[in-house]
């Protein structure tokens, strides 16, 4: 393959960049631990008016059923859909095996979610020169473990190795080499970019980008005066260039978890109940990570889909997981008496100290 770009720290040679995606995560482990369920349509997410898909099988996806749609919605487009509430710890447990798997042939890992990673194999643990190989051994490693499949992308770079991975999904790999990589973004549409959401899609679409070769018409300049300081990213992924690094130790700024109900709540007691909840789930995260953060949030959706949030920094980080609740329920206490009623509520921490506050002393689990 003959070098587009340099790779950081190796002059003059080309980055080998592998991303790996986890096929339909969270409904595979689902029918992987439940025999019964393998062939069938299957979400992983709550049945009821507020549900929200978080995962569908992909035999769902036939039907047009996929994650984020409204539980209603994905009901009517396929009746026979089978809701399985969520296992999270299943999941995780699922995804440190995967990880496992990575470290065996780079530390160069950027995790993104819990089913989906960056790899830079450029210099290797197994000396291996073909990344399209190690995205194969790992393929069929992570088979070989856990019984799940993931799909890989391969490329000289992050953008094109994420575009890379959905091309042979489920359970393929495919391939972008350096003498590719303009004609491939080329004939994307806009909307397949990785990091162009809707909105921004139909701004362009206004502006008569439709494709790859639409965008690199535009000057950075241009692009710039419609875009922001996206512009110039746009202008350089527009010729298949993306020179940011797998970033290892990237720390994540804060952690949260959140829920809708069922129906609108105005207990007191409940939404208590439910935020001591939460306030578990994201503590679980902070005791896994050793991460202790100065800053709390309450989020709430009202039942109209207002939205307020609630949050207050404490001089030291939370130690303990009492700390973390008992702000969560002050931070509740201020928007009493309600004005209306709660469809969702949510708690995030942020504000992350020293990696283990309780012997240094300073004191996106997005769920």
């Amino acid at each position: 393959m003959k070098p587009l770009r340099p790779g950081p720290g190796t002059p003059g040679v080309l980055r080998k960049i592998i991303h790996v995606d986890m096929d339909a995560f969270f409904a595979s482990v689902e029918q992987r631990d439940n025999p019964e369920l393998k062939g069938l349509p299957v979400a992983v997410g709550y049945d009821g008016a507020r549900g929200v898909v978080a995962t569908a099988s992909y035999e769902a996806r036939k039907f047009g059923v996929h994650s984020a749609m409204a539980t209603s919605i994905a009901k009517r487009l396929c009746p026979d859909l089978i809701f399985v509430p969520p296992r999270f710890e299943a999941y995780r447990s699922a995804s440190r095996q995967v990880h496992e798997i990575f470290a065996e042939y780079t530390d160069i890992i950027e995790p993104v979610s819990l089913d989906e990673a960056y790899l830079d194999v450029t210099k290797n643990k197994r000396s291996i020169s073909s990344a399209w190989t190690i995205a194969q051994n790992i393929r069929d490693k992570i088979y070989a473990r856990t019984g799940l499949t993931a799909s890989a992308g391969v490329s000289y770079n992050k953008f094109l190795a994420k575009l890379a991975s959905d091309m042979r999904k489920p359970n393929g790999q495919y391939l972008i080499t350096p003498d590719q990589g303009a004609g491939f973004v080329a004939e994307l549409p806009i909307a397949k970019f990785h990091g162009i959401g809707p909105a921004t899609t139909e701004k362009m679409h206004k502006l008569g980008i439709q494709t790859g070769a639409d965008l690199r018409t535009w000057s950075a300049a241009d692009l710039t005066s419609n875009f922001g300081k996206l512009g110039s990213w746009y202008y350089r992924v527009a010729r298949g260039e993306d020179d940011r690094p797998v970033e290892p130790h990237r720390e994540r700024k804060s952690v949260s978890a959140e829920t809708t109900f069922q129906d609108d709540v105005t207990s007191k007691d409940r939404l208590e109940q439910t935020l001591a909840e939460l306030a578990k789930e994201v503590w679980d995260w902070v005791e896994r990570n050793k991460r202790y953060g100065r800053s709390v949030t309450v989020k709430i959706k009202w039942a109209d889909f207002e939205q307020s949030t609630r949050s207050r920094t404490e001089h030291a980080p939370i130690t303990e997981v009492s700390g973390l609740r008992r702000m969560a329920f002050e931070l509740l206490d201020s928007v009493f008496p309600l004005p209306k009623a709660i469809r969702l509520i949510g708690v995030g921490l942020s504000g992350f100290a020293a990696k283990d506050a309780r012997q240094s002393d300073q004191t996106q689990l997005n769920l």
